[in-house]
């Protein structure tokens, strides 16, 4: 498991960008965090959600509830125009990032 401030400090990053596409309510989010980095980022409720009221709150994120014949009510979350200028930066920094790492530390490329 990877450290909690390296997590902490991406979580931005990872809900903006799972929500790039299409809406996703936050449990669908948390499951594709985990499954898209095979297992090696994980967030509990405890954390993602107050991630999302953050982002929501910000006006990056907009929430709806949204009801299913059969299902429970889910609240499905979309980026706002603010969402998407703040998500092209956020991935602009963590490239140079990453990258400056790999330089710097000597780590290969996947």
């Amino acid at each position: 498991m990877l450290n909690h401030q390296l997590k902490k400090g991406s979580a931005e990053l990872l809900v903006l960008a799972l929500i790039e596409d299409r809406p996703r309510h936050g449990y669908e989010i948390g499951k594709l965090i985990e499954s898209r980095s095979d297992g090696a980022l994980r967030f509990h409720v405890a954390s993602l959600y107050p991630t999302l009221y953050r982002l929501e709150k910000r006006g990056l994120i907009v929430g709806r509830w949204i009801e299913k014949a059969g299902q429970r009510r889910r609240r499905y979350y979309r980026l706002t125009p603010a969402g998407r200028s703040l998500l092209a930066e956020h991935r602009t920094n963590w490239e140079t990032f990453i990258f400056a790492l790999m330089r710097v530390a000597g780590l290969r490329t996947v």
